[in-house]
């Protein structure tokens, strides 16, 4: 596998979720960490955003898929991360982290997960 890798830390994003009714009423932050590991390493590039994964344009896909519908589960919506990026750009392999603040005591509860193309 091409060690390579794109990050993206901790990006904010807005979204409903939560398991009770109420939780899910108000929006809520939640932050994704990406890192993408594309099909071929950067050394042929040439310095071109349009031979590698444009960050920036992840970020807002990001962003749209938190806000289209209300969820239970953050595993649920990093399991549509993952996929979304694995079928719309050249990755061999892409984990997502979502952090959640909810829980008084913890900094955050977060959900981790690694996907390969197949």
């Amino acid at each position: 596998m091409n060690r390579d890798e794109i990050q993206i830390r901790r990006l904010k994003v807005s979204t409903h979720i939560g398991v009770p009714d109420d939780e899910r009423a108000e929006a809520q932050n939640l932050w994704i960490s990406i890192r993408m590991h594309p099909s071929q390493d950067f050394s042929g590039l040439s310095d071109d955003v349009s031979n590698t994964v444009d960050y920036h344009r992840v970020s807002i896909e990001l962003a749209k898929i938190a806000s289209a519908k209300p969820r239970h589960l953050i595993e649920t919506m990093a399991t549509e991360v993952a996929e979304h990026l694995l079928t719309t750009y050249p990755l061999s392999c892409v984990e997502v982290e979502i952090e959640k603040r909810i829980l008084p005591d913890a900094d955050f509860v977060a959900v981790r997960i690694r996907r390969q193309r197949i």
